[in-house]
């Protein structure tokens, strides 16, 4: 029996403003992934990174949020989807801070933009782009959740919610704020029923609200109420809501002496009222700081005193406190970058801003989410006085394309539609190993298909462009991986420094150390490591023992551009190449014979070699060369699958071997060879939700078996070694299911097949998974392990961003 277990999850976090919640009881952070909710412990002294992926949406998420309905209830996870439903999850006892989803509320006709919640209470609202909120009920009887809609709330005058605040009034009553896509703020109230009503609106924003958080002013009993709400016009507003006496009427300046207009900016008031009493509304404070749009405002009570934290796109965080002395709120703290640092691109250095920020239980520690959707953690240094950068967690933003082992296993190369390929490795620290991304090589300008290693040094990728680009590694991640993960290089040629991308360019150029300290040099001061230099792409020495942070990735660890290979007509599809490393077989879309060829290249002098290799008719999905670099496996649309044989005098020539025209009643996705010992053997996945074993060295390449799946395969892989006599092969299918088969070295009957579970599968299509290529013995000595009878590592790339790695072993 096969054993899994989830080493390493890598997905980008969504960029909306409401995607995210930090639960101040379990320490969890919830943030939405493409379709998925991702958890993670940001405190982890392990720097597990993200343990689970919550599966259940069809479409987007676009709000999280932690609820305690009542002290005595499980708690909940809620999550909005633009799929027009809000789910709840539940905490699973049986497992760790695992989530199952125990009921759905559905109602809205558009996607769900912001989710509210009061504590203690069973009841939530919801706001959709259908330009209503709803109010929601929930009830639990100890083993099943009822929910039921109190009130559906039409927007007049018409907007779409995109941020909510529900606050608790004397008497139970509620308040209820909604803002969007005007500059206006309404206030909702429960005047002579259980019904909200509209009771005030806030003016005075000039753009779109985007957030609203709203807070006690101190723990009195009697406290007034504060409400913080942040602008695309660049601003924050804070507005104060106080209870009155008596009857005293909106128009009445004096209203009963409650109000210190000496305090107020501006004389205008709005009264709301409930079932319970009266409420005054006054605007409290204007904050002025940031350069460009507000995305999110959030209170923090620390050591009695209250914080508000509050993240713009103009890529900084900021802490605001009210000074004692002028009764004033000023910034205190600035996280992010300095203005002189922005550049037009990520490659140049600008985070594009943060969408996301939140406070830790604490207070002492802050996460927030930026344009290439890692996430940042800062943490409060007592000792030293200042907010150090911690380890957070990085992913793609959209689809994984492909992606590729090094050739000796040190690290993993992932590559997607985000335009950027990614280099992760396994950090090894006092006794304890955790995967975390290493380098962020390549930043390009098109979507990337495909890509392969060339050895340990080198890797080639190929996007919806019509070459192919070759990196090398440089000597700066040379030493980064030597240093944190013990990778040792092998090669003794000499390695670029370092790498930058020219303003409006694409390839990577090459660059040497800067011999004198640059003026305007970063100061980064108030992060856990230091750089010698500022220059993006100057190679830096580095004084960490951590891996590098978002920062660093976007700007220093470009690898440098070898060579670009020339001579599709079309996008590139696919690519492999040879386990010697001599030689790059590529193909690009094709719809005519012309361009549905291979093209081989040889990385002496990166010259082709001609004629193309013709053999399909359509687009090529799939290359493989054998494990001796014999022969070279070829699979398209055309449903067929090709060899080619290396001829034995001349390694530079191949000559089609076999092929077979109807391998498959549909499109063939995927291909892989069996190991050497195992003989001519490869496999075969199609769109017929079939997957085919086929033995070359059988008259006419005999069809062995053919094994059905639930729906079309898109990609297989066999571990490069046997295992007590067997073949270990995974298969992955459009549906997201993985399993793994045990097939006989000598009959390749299937002796048993597993299943991952549910909580490791993906929610859209896998497009690609490879075995990392380590023996049992240098598996157990990189990685520290002691594993009873280990298969190995899977690497697993989805359509729904997310990247895995997967530790299979023997169980039995």
């Amino acid at each position: 029996m096969v054993g899994f277990r989830t080493e390493y999850i890598a997905a980008g976090g969504n960029r909306h403003p409401a995607a995210a919640d930090w639960d101040a009881v379990t320490g969890l952070l919830a943030y939405g992934t493409d379709i998925n909710v991702a958890l993670w412990k940001p405190l982890d002294a392990g720097h597990e990174g993200v343990f689970a992926l919550l599966c259940a949406h069809a479409d987007t998420v676009n709000v999280v949020k932690f609820f305690y309905p009542a002290p005595d209830w499980p708690h909940l996870l809620l999550s909005g989807s633009a799929d027009q439903t809000v789910r709840l999850w539940q905490v699973d006892p049986s497992a760790r801070h695992l989530y199952s989803p125990v009921g759905v509320l559905q109602g809205h006709a558009a996607s769900i933009n912001c989710l509210d919640v009061v504590p203690g209470r069973q009841v939530l609202a919801s706001g959709a782009a259908d330009a209503t909120i709803k109010i929601w009920h929930l009830d639990f009887n100890g083993h099943q959740w009822n929910t039921s809609l109190l009130q559906t709330i039409q927007t007049n005058p018409k907007f779409l919610p995109l941020t909510l605040c529900i606050s608790v009034a004397k008497g139970d009553d509620l308040l209820l704020a909604a803002a969007g896509t005007q500059g206006f703020i309404h206030v909702y109230a429960s005047k002579s029923s259980r019904d909200l009503t509209h009771q005030a609106t806030l003016t005075g924003h000039e753009g779109w609200i985007r957030s609203l958080a709203i807070t006690t002013e101190d723990d009195q009993p009697d406290s007034d109420l504060l409400l913080a709400s942040a602008s695309q016009d660049k601003y924050i507003r804070l507005w104060r809501c106080r209870q009155t006496h008596g009857s005293a009427s909106a128009e009445d300046p004096q209203l009963n002496g409650n109000i210190d207009f000496d305090r107020l900016l501006s004389n205008k008031t709005h009264k709301v009222q409930t079932r319970s009493g009266s409420y005054v509304l006054t605007f409290e404070a204007l904050l002025l700081g940031h350069d460009d749009w507000i995305y999110t405002v959030s209170w923090q009570r620390i050591a009695g005193q209250l914080r508000l934290l509050s993240a713009s796109a103009d890529s900084s965080v900021s802490m605001w406190d009210l000074e004692a002395a002028s009764g004033l709120w000023v910034c205190t703290t600035r996280l992010g970058e300095i203005n002189a640092q922005k550049g037009s691109t990520t490659a140049t250095g600008s985070m594009g801003g943060f969408c996301i920020a939140l406070w830790s239980p604490n207070g002492q520690s802050v996460a927030c989410l930026g344009r290439t959707g890692s996430w940042r953690l800062w943490t409060y240094e007592t000792d030293q006085g200042r907010w150090l950068q911690a380890v957070g967690v990085s992913g793609h933003t959209k689809p994984v394309m492909d992606i590729a082992w090094a050739r000796d296993g040190s690290y993993l190369l992932s590559t997607g539609s985000d335009q950027t390929t990614r280099l992760y490795a396994k950090w090894i620290s006092q006794g304890a190993a955790s995967w975390h991304e290493f380098a962020r090589p390549q930043i390009h300008g098109y979507n990337l298909n495909c890509i392969d290693a060339i050895g340990e040094l080198r890797f080639v990728s190929g996007a919806d462009e019509k070459l192919l680009r070759v990196f090398d590694e440089p000597k700066s991640t040379a030493e980064l991986l030597s240093q944190l993960c013990g990778v040792e290089s092998a090669s003794q040629r000499a390695l670029p420094e370092a790498a930058n991308i020219p303003v409006l360019g694409l390839s990577n150029k090459a660059l040497e150390a800067s011999a004198e300290p640059l003026s305007g040099s970063r100061d980064q001061g108030d992060t856990d490591h230091k750089w010698q230099s500022a220059r993006p792409g100057d190679r830096k020495t580095r004084k960490s023992d951590y891996p590098p942070t978002e920062d660093d990735l976007a700007r220093y660890t470009l690898w440098p551009e070898r060579e670009k290979l020339y001579g599709h007509g079309h996008e590139v599809s696919a690519v492999a190449v040879s386990h010697n490393g001599l030689l790059i077989a590529t193909s690009c879309k094709a719809s005519s014979l012309d361009h549905a060829v291979i093209r081989i290249f040889e990385t002496i002098d990166w010259r082709e070699l001609k004629p193309p290799l013709v053999a399909h008719s359509l687009t090529v999905t799939s290359l493989r060369f054998s494990d001796d670099d014999c022969y070279l496996l070829s699979t398209g649309r055309d449903r067929q699958w090709s060899i080619f044989e290396k001829d034995k005098a001349d390694s530079h020539v191949f000559a089609l071997k076999a092929k077979y025209p109807r391998a498959h009643s549909r499109m063939i996705l995927s291909a892989c060879w069996a190991p050497v010992e195992a003989g001519d053997i490869f496999v075969t996945g199609g769109r017929d939700k079939t997957y085919r074993i086929w033995d070359l060295q059988k008259a006419g390449s005999e069809l062995v078996h053919t094994i059905d799946l639930p729906g079309p395969v898109t990609a297989v892989d066999i571990l490069r070694r046997l295992v007590q006599a067997t073949m270990v092969l995974a298969v992955a299918t459009e549906t997201g299911e993985v399993s793994i088969h045990l097939l006989e070295q000598e009959t390749l009957k299937i002796k048993s097949c597993h299943r991952l579970e549910d909580q490791s599968l993906s929610s859209k299509a896998v497009m690609q998974l490879r075995w990392r290529p380590l023996s049992t013995d240098e598996d157990k000595r990189r990685d520290g392990e002691h594993v009873e009878d280990p298969v190995g590592q899977l690497a697993i790339c989805s359509e729904d961003s997310s990247l895995r790695i997967l530790q299979c072993s023997l169980t039995g």
